[in-house]
């Protein structure tokens, strides 16, 4: 008996260790999210620095613009904008800087000529567009290092790098999704640089940079135009001048949706088939054991988004779940490892109302009867939740299916004054809600996620790489039942899906060990201090000041130094991340950067 009891005992032991997770302790978020009414600031009065040359006849020319005055934008560099078919008299005496998002130089005609001259003078260019009509190029090829260009546009099935120019593109190839003749064929001077080559046998230049007597040409022919290559575009122009300077957020954040939740209904095929095993205890023992572990090898802080219940109840009085005891044990370990809680849903019915055309694309799901009823659902999930999780704050909200209405999205920000961001997606489709990295007039914050899952595809991976450099930014989501669905991999095995994930988290480190890891709360509020913030600055001999306005008590930016070398800085830290570009911490609203000359 006496053995017995002690077996009993260190059963007991056993289990209390396991569990000990279940009282946990508020913990403090940094960055928090500040009140609005602290950033006052004007912005400030400045000089465009850069011209915009566009062609509104040509669909490709307005892609480019479309493209680039976004990126500009979110760069904080200032421009101005000249479409060739409404003013064809060029005037560039203002300006440091050139964008010619032309894909016909033929609209140019002689003055091609006195553009390039004043390149030669010391105005720097960048062309953005594959080139449709050679006759007026040719005139002023070698000025850009071209020997000979081809007159058919060039199949990129794949991209690579031949310098460190981007974060995560040198030492692997990336393939594009659908791709086209977007390129052209061209043969360069030796005395080109060339940063980016199609990845294949014969590396069809797509990037490089020439120096045109005083002048810096860079030359892009990627011919893609859409959110995914934003950071191929704010690399290329920050090869323009001796230093080019922009604020990014610094953060990766990795959500898990629908976590904690109910075990869903299926039966797991794939889990049986490998594990012999129900899809609780798969989750259980050997799912969140590995999930957990790639947090830990990477310092990976996850944010659960809570689930109620899986049931089609679309009005009140709701139902609501009064089995908590999964919800407990999953989320205060999630706590405990330094997590968040966030709110998905009290089901997953996405917040519409019946004038919402699903259009037969979601046949499971049900729109809501009335805006009560989502206030509902919705304040049924504050109650669940903060009675599990009573001391954690509940701020980021997650769309299900990121499908969110005009309507569920003025609940939210009206009616629920905790919920301070929103984290759906940053890429159109159908139906979600696409956001971009910015604080709405609302107040609300917008956090989009950018990459998903766990077989983490072509278009996923070039997208993780552009908002690397665009914003210095990584935001990826799972879900629990990814290993149940077919389209989502399950059929590879858990294993496999894992290791996919790995090799994502393993290069993304790799390529950027001082990206901040950050939790949904987190990441709101570096994007809040990053939309807020203005930059101004000025350059002279051997010296850069950055003047801040709205700078709080943090602040990021990326620095390309083209000339010269840095040899002091004041009122922040510089971090050497790759070639000459410089991670900037700022510690004051003034930071000056003294440089050696080259």
């Amino acid at each position: 008996m006496q053995w017995a009891m002690l077996l009993f005992f260190l059963m007991i032991l056993v289990l209390l260790v396991e569990r000990h997770n279940i009282i946990y302790h508020g913990t403090e978020r940094n960055p928090n999210i500040l009140d609005q009414n602290v950033f006052t600031a004007e912005s400030f009065e400045k000089e465009p620095e850069c011209l915009i040359l566009w062609d509104s006849s040509s669909p490709v020319s307005i892609m480019a613009r479309q493209q680039m005055t976004e990126v500009l934008e979110q760069m904080r560099i200032s421009f101005a904008e000249q479409d060739i078919s409404e003013n064809d008299l060029l005037s560039l005496s203002r300006y440091e800087n050139v964008v010619v998002a032309l894909d016909n130089y033929d609209r140019f005609g002689e003055q091609i000529l006195d553009l390039f001259d004043a390149v030669r003078d010391g105005l720097n260019l960048l062309a953005i567009c594959p080139i449709s009509s050679l006759s007026y190029l040719n005139l002023v090829a070698g000025r850009m290092g071209i020997v000979e260009i081809g007159y058919e546009f060039y199949t990129v099935e794949g991209l690579r790098f031949q310098s460190d120019f981007m974060l995560g593109g040198e030492g692997k190839d990336f393939q594009i999704e659908d791709p086209f003749e977007s390129s052209n064929t061209v043969i360069l001077s030796n005395d080109c640089t060339v940063h980016l080559t199609s990845a294949d046998d014969r590396e069809i230049p797509i990037i490089w940079e020439y120096h045109h007597g005083a002048g810096t040409v860079v030359v892009n022919t990627l011919g893609y135009f859409d959110k995914a290559y934003r950071g191929f575009y704010a690399a290329s122009y920050s090869l323009l001048s001796d230093v080019c300077i922009y604020p990014v957020i610094n953060a990766s954040a990795f959500y898990l949706d629908d976590f904690p939740s109910p075990v869903p209904a299926d039966k797991g095929d794939y889990i049986q088939r490998d594990y012999n095993m129900d899809t609780d205890t798969f989750y259980t023992n050997v799912w969140w054991p590995d999930v957990k572990n790639l947090a830990q090898k990477y310092g990976i802080h996850y944010t659960g988004m809570v689930i109620e219940n899986y049931s089609d109840e679309n009005q009140a009085p709701l139902e609501g779940n009064r089995d908590i005891q999964r919800f407990r044990y999953f989320g205060n370990d999630l706590l405990d490892m330094g997590g968040e809680i966030g709110f998905h849903g009290y089901n997953h019915m996405p917040l519409v109302l019946e004038n919402f055309d699903y259009k037969d694309e979601f046949g499971s799901y049900r729109q809501w009867k009335s805006a009560d009823d989502i206030r509902a659902s919705l304040q049924e999930l504050n109650r669940f939740c903060s009675t599990i999780f009573p001391e954690e704050e509940f701020q980021v909200y997650v769309p299900p299916s990121n499908i969110l209405s005009d309507e569920g999205r003025q609940i939210l920000a009206e009616d629920f004054l905790d919920i301070k961001a929103v984290a759906s997606i940053y890429f159109e489709g159908d139906f979600e809600y696409t956001q971009e990295f910015e604080v709405a007039d609302d107040g609300i914050i917008e956090t989009p996620r950018i990459i998903s899952g766990y077989i983490i595809d072509s278009y996923m991976e070039i997208a993780a790489l552009s908002e690397l450099n665009m914003h210095f930014v990584s935001s990826h989501f799972q879900h629990p039942d990814d290993v149940l669905d077919e389209d989502r991999g399950a059929a590879l095995g858990w294993e496999t899906m894992r290791d996919r994930l790995n090799e994502y988290m393993n290069w993304l480190y790799t390529a950027a060990p001082e990206i901040r890891n950050l939790t949904g709360t987190e990441i709101a509020g570096a994007v809040q201090r990053y939309d807020s913030l203005d930059v101004n600055v000025e350059r002279s001999s051997g010296a850069v000041h950055i003047s801040l306005a709205n700078f709080q008590d943090e602040a990021w930016f990326f620095v390309r130094i083209n000339e010269g070398s840095v040899s002091d800085v004041q009122g922040g830290t510089l971090t050497e991340i790759a070639g000459n570009l410089y991670l900037l911490e700022a510690a004051d609203k003034d930071i000056h950067i003294a440089l050696n000359e080259a």
